[in-house]
């Protein structure tokens, strides 16, 4: 299975041409938006998923190891294929994580083929993978105070669903990790009064 890609880009008009060192060129479809960043890169990397069909061997490449998982679970739902997932895909997933956890059925049906059943299919079905995306690193200002409120929180014995609900509702005036830990520990007691 092909894992990985470097090389040279040719931006086609859905998809990417990377020419690797070897003088191999393999085509792969990537999200739209992942096709505008490597305008004028000389080189680029890519993580890649093949699907295997009966006629075609498609590659799905991803720039990083979130994107890639991101995509996995969304064409482990029934009814979604991966030029579909990658439609969702390039709606970021950020995006897709909030609505995913806000049950947002209107936020997948604005994706072209993606119906209301096929919304609730995946919101249902990605629910309970929630726990692994919240892993992910779902902003740029991400810092390893993130991962240290993290990893504190659930030594505490948090679940890792509830410091996903308290990571995201963590007012934006609160910077320090002590001041983090304080709002998660009384937002639980609260929880138990």
């Amino acid at each position: 299975m092909i894992g990985s890609l470097e090389g040279i880009p040719t931006i086609t008009t859905t998809s990417l041409l990377i020419t690797t060192s070897g003088g191999v060129g393999y085509m792969v479809t990537v999200t739209p938006n992942t096709l505008a960043s490597f305008t004028g890169q000389e080189r680029v990397s890519l993580l890649t998923h093949l699907v295997v069909k009966d006629d075609a061997l498609d590659l799905y490449g991803f720039i990083d190891k979130n994107e890639l998982y991101m995509f996995r679970l969304l064409i482990g739902v029934n009814g979604i294929g991966p030029k579909i997932a990658i439609a969702i895909m390039n709606t970021g997933i950020e995006g897709i994580v909030r609505a995913v956890t806000t049950a947002d059925v209107s936020f997948f049906t604005q994706i072209p083929k993606v119906g209301k059943k096929n919304a609730q299919k995946i919101i249902i079905e990605l629910k309970n993978k929630i726990g692994s995306v919240a892993e992910l690193d779902l902003s740029d200002d991400s810092t390893s105070e993130t991962d240290d409120f993290v990893n504190a929180l659930l030594g505490m014995g948090f679940t890792r669903q509830e410091v996903t609900v308290l990571a995201r509702s963590l007012p934006v005036e609160i910077v320090k990790i002590e001041d983090k830990i304080r709002y998660a520990l009384q937002t639980k007691a609260k929880q138990h009064d």
